[in-house]
């Protein structure tokens, strides 16, 4: 027990968005654990640098091209990750877009493309993993989400954003009930601001920065490294327990 439960020696992950920032992070950590993980992310070329760092420190990494909002490339990719690792225990459904705009100036298109990646193609990938974890022993599925599924983005206008996270909330739920019999346990994490390539021009912005810390109680912005760790729990058997939880990796910001 202790320290073993966290182990995922033989086991094979997909991550989604693991071109960069918190995804590539997700995916390096879980190959530390053990675990062979199939990198992927729309940008292919990203996609293979994360892959060949992983297999650089002695890891056992695939990339692959994936359009999540694409049922058949969706479909593609379980399949080839499946093939590769001869099975499929742990899916991270970390892709995601946004726009930052005031709702009454944004475009239907700019709509329906937040909620494609963040939303849909999160159900998308689901769907196609557990049809795999069902045929084996389960498997767990972890859904990275936001703070602001939960509160509004008050420093910013980002109403696609926010209304996609909180129906990967919602998502998570029903699907944790719906395939606890199949021994598949679904979870989602929502951080506060990370500093990634997403938050990179709000980050900069010293006024911008300076609210952030000021409403954070541990008073930082999270690196992707902070996340990682919320991820291993999820993903292991040290969390065979939880399932339809939300975990929030916030600093405290949604204590106050």
């Amino acid at each position: 027990m202790g320290l073993d439960q966290f182990s995922l020696t033989g086991r094979a992950a997909i991550v989604t968005g693991a071109g960069r920032g918190i995804g590539r992070a997700i995916a390096r950590a879980l190959s530390e654990a053990g675990a062979g993980v199939v990198v992927c992310d729309i940008d292919g070329v990203s996609a293979e640098a994360g892959a060949a760092e992983i297999r650089s420190a002695g890891g056992a990494a695939l990339s692959a091209r994936v359009d999540v909002t694409q049922e058949n490339s969706v479909a593609d990719l379980v399949e080839q990750a499946a093939r590769w690792g001869g099975r499929l225990d742990v899916l991270v459904n970390n892709a995601g877009v946004t726009v930052q705009r005031r709702t009454e100036e944004l475009s239907l298109e700019e709509w329906n493309s937040v909620l494609a990646v963040n939303l849909t193609g999160a159900f998308l990938c689901s769907k196609h993993a557990a049809r795999v974890m069902s045929r084996g022993d389960g498997g767990s599925i972890v859904n990275i989400a936001s703070i602001h599924a939960q509160v509004a983005p008050a420093f910013h206008r980002a109403a696609a954003y926010a209304a996609s996270k909180a129906g990967l909330l919602g998502l998570t739920r029903a699907l944790a009930v719906e395939w606890a019999p199949n021994g598949i346990r679904v979870n989602a994490i929502c951080p506060t601001y990370v500093r990634t390539e997403m938050t990179r021009k709000q980050l900069e912005d010293p006024d911008y920065l300076a609210r952030i810390v000021e409403r954070t109680p541990l008073g930082r912005v999270a690196d992707p490294s902070d996340i990682v760790g919320s991820v291993l729990y999820l993903a292991s058997a040290a969390s065979g327990m939880v399932t339809g939880h939300t975990l929030n990796v916030d600093g405290g910001w949604l204590s106050v």
